[in-house]
């Protein structure tokens, strides 16, 4: 018999195949050792987890998270900090996420990239890489961003994104502020290129496309809109095949018929659930401060006092929730959204994403209402 082998049981558990409850999972070293039949004999042999038929889906990964439990990764990118937000995000069935800095000055950059490799040496749970929006934004189209710190990349731009880190960096830039060799430079090295805050027309974001952008940050949020003649950013996006696209679906962001819209167009895989959340998530407050103003969450919204859109109060449980319920989109899809399609754009899908032989034990718990009971990363089960 498998030292520390434990088995998940009762459950209703969302496999390839769609859900299944004649199934026990087998979790051994952090990874799903099998699926097996109720009378499988290393059931019996293995501690067991009664999961009273709740539902086991893959642990959700959130490629986009600039802040959470009361804390903003701008605001001190430290190991200390990413630890707290991944905490707080782990309550809401998120057992993978890339910290998210929004546009700052080039050493709070490299502090930030820094954090990120450090914390997952040091094993954080939950940090898979980071995710830099900006500072090669364009100011038409800056939103909450600070347009006074935007630039274009340098040398030592370059290099810093290029460096050899753990875990994945992914980088948001408007195709119009970087010349497409540079995007080709940064997509050979391995960073995930995606167009974002942007007022770039049809033909420039196609050339991005064709130059190595691989996706799409918070579709139809500070971004050219399709219109008849000028298919802009977002038709580009729609038109484009391969390329994901980021979704914050939390009712306030994008129209549910734009949303409907987008996942009809792309082909299966490509749409990608997103919180693009801010501190009040898993936080009693409601306020905090970005680039000097104050921004307030009210009613699911983060707004300044302009009302300009600053990040969000979205969860990804509530994500999966809003999808299945304003969309109506089927559980499995809405739970693939956020935990096999994410994996698959951060090039994880070997490890992560699935319930399957070969997979991280990585789980969301669900109950009925689709509300989270208990996460488990690498086979552990977390303290939320």
């Amino acid at each position: 018999m498998l030292q520390s082998l434990l088995a998940l049981v009762h459950g209703r558990v969302l496999t390839d195949e769609g859900l299944r409850e004649d199934v026990a999972v087998l979790v051994h070293d952090g990874h799903v050792l099998a699926l097996a039949a109720a009378d499988d004999p290393r059931v019996a042999q293995a501690q067991r987890h009664d999961l009273a038929g709740a539902l086991l889906l893959p642990g959700f990964i959130d490629v986009q998270v600039n802040g959470g439990g009361g804390l903003l990764f701008n605001d001190a990118p430290t190991v200390d900090t990413l630890r707290g937000i991944a905490q707080a995000h782990r309550r809401f069935g998120t057992t993978g996420l890339l910290p998210t800095l929004i546009t700052d000055t080039a050493d709070t950059m490299r502090a930030a990239l820094d954090a990120v490799d450090a914390a997952i040496a040091q094993s954080v749970p939950g940090i898979l890489g980071i995710h830099l929006e900006g500072p090669f934004l364009a100011p038409a189209r800056k939103g909450i961003h600070d347009a006074s710190l935007f630039r274009t990349p340098v040398a030592d731009d370059l290099l810093a994104l290029t460096a050899q880190r753990r875990g994945v960096v992914m980088l948001t830039l408007a195709p119009e502020q970087v010349e497409p060799s540079v995007i080709a430079r940064l997509a050979a090295a391995g960073v995930r290129v995606v167009a974002g805050h942007t007022a770039a027309d049809y033909a420039t974001a196609r050339a991005a496309l064709d130059a190595g952008v691989c996706g799409f940050t918070h579709l139809y949020n500070a971004m050219t809109p399709l219109t008849s003649r000028e298919p802009g950013v977002v038709g580009a996006a729609l038109d484009d095949p391969a390329s994901w696209c980021g979704l914050i679906v939390d009712g306030h962001h994008v129209h549910p018929a734009s949303l409907r819209i987008a996942i009809n167009a792309k082909p299966p895989g490509k749409c990608v659930l997103v919180t693009d959340a801010m501190p009040p998530v898993g936080s009693a407050r409601p306020d905090y401060v970005l680039n000097g103003q104050t921004i307030v969450a009210r009613e699911g919204v983060c707004m300044n006092d302009a009302g300009v859109l600053a990040g969000s109060a979205l969860d990804m449980a509530s994500a999966v929730r809003n999808t299945v319920n304003l969309l109506g989109l089927p559980l499995a899809e809405a739970s693939r959204m956020a935990s096999a399609y994410p994996a698959e754009w951060l090039g994880l899908d070997q490890t992560h994403g699935r319930i399957a032989p070969g997979q991280r034990a990585d789980f969301a718990v669900l109950d009925d209402t689709l509300h989270v009971r208990e996460t488990w990363i690498g086979g552990e089960r977390q303290a939320v």
